[in-house]
């Protein structure tokens, strides 16, 4: 993705939302900050922690990153609760 397409996607988003699908099949919205659990050891942070996402923002290949602790960490390393 280029640097113009991802300008223009981040137009649309915002880094204190994060939109998933919920266990019902509907569309809900996330507000910052939500609770998200870990599922392994990362850095400073521990299997099981339940933590603060302060912000949401994407990488440069569309993968997105929590900032937590003023920290960033892939989205795939949590679990919404």
């Amino acid at each position: 993705m280029t640097d113009e397409e991802i300008a223009e996607l981040m137009k649309y988003s915002s880094p204190n939302e994060l939109y998933i699908v919920n266990g019902n099949g509907k569309l809900e919205c996330l507000k910052c900050p939500f609770r998200v659990k870990l599922k392994y050891n990362i850095g400073e942070l521990y299997k099981d922690d339940v933590v603060l996402v302060n912000k949401v923002k994407i990488t440069k290949d569309l993968q997105s990153v929590y900032v937590i602790r003023n920290k960033a960490y892939y989205s795939q390393h949590f679990i919404i609760i």
